[in-house]
């Protein structure tokens, strides 16, 4: 009587596959119809049956997924971080514009506060121009602040210029 899961062979049969099942040859020698022995173990070792299971491809995506989420993050932080940059570079650019025109006026300018708007990068700029004594009567102090359309801070600079 045959167990459950038993294969009978001939002697000398090679070893098969039957059914997905691996079988060992009966022992040289023996006679037929001798039960051979049912190899144990995954299915799926032999060299012509490779690659990823359920599992693992599930792992992989998910590690993928959380890599990429995290670089969305970094594209969008560096993003922010350079349109900031871009900001603080033009309103430095426009106060270094407005400090040239302070310094090369033959006339000083007006003691007090002077603001307006300046075009540079196909943008307007606020600015505010303090201007004010000094303890040496023959230099003013000038401070000049750029805010951008938010009305945030963009540029700053602070000069001296002599009077006379």
């Amino acid at each position: 009587m045959l167990g459950r899961g038993s294969i009978w062979m001939e002697a000398g049969q090679r070893m098969s596959r039957l059914r997905g099942i691996l079988v060992a040859p009966a022992k040289a020698g023996a006679a037929a119809g001798v039960r051979a022995r049912r190899q144990t173990g995954p299915r799926f070792r032999g060299c012509d049956e490779s690659g990823f299971t359920l599992i693992e491809m599930m792992v992989a995506l998910a590690v993928f997924g959380l890599a990429a989420l995290a670089l969305i993050r970094l594209e969008g932080a560096t993003l922010k971080s350079t349109a900031a940059v871009e900001s603080h570079s033009i309103g430095q650019i426009v106060a270094n514009n407005l400090a040239v025109t302070a310094l090369s006026d033959p006339r000083p300018p007006a003691f007090g506060t002077a603001s307006g708007v300046a075009e540079n990068g196909g943008r307007s700029w606020r600015w505010t121009q303090i201007t004010k004594r000094t303890a040496d009567s023959g230099i003013v102090r000038i401070d000049i602040a750029v805010l951008d359309a938010d009305g945030r801070q963009a540029g700053a600079l602070t000069l001296a210029r002599p009077v006379g």
